[in-house]
């Protein structure tokens, strides 16, 4: 992991193409802009990280469901 540390209005440059940009620095909350090409997928983490475990959720009600069905079939 790189760990940088800039100061408003400074920027990244990811690649040749990604520039991520510091807007606003107010009491610990960051506000970055990224300018990146629009074939490049950028997602938070967290929202990820969410949907993935909804899946995990939502395939054992599915598995449940059929040993219920299986059981009572």
């Amino acid at each position: 992991m790189l760990i940088l540390t800039r100061k408003v209005g400074e920027k990244i440059l990811i690649g040749e193409n990604i520039e991520i940009t510091i807007l606003e620095n107010n009491q610990g909350n960051i506000k970055i802009g990224i300018e990146a090409p629009k074939d490049v997928r950028v997602v938070r983490y967290e929202l990820i990280e969410e949907i993935k475990e909804q899946n995990k959720m939502s395939l054992k009600d599915t598995e449940d469901i059929l040993k219920r069905l299986k059981r009572e079939g």
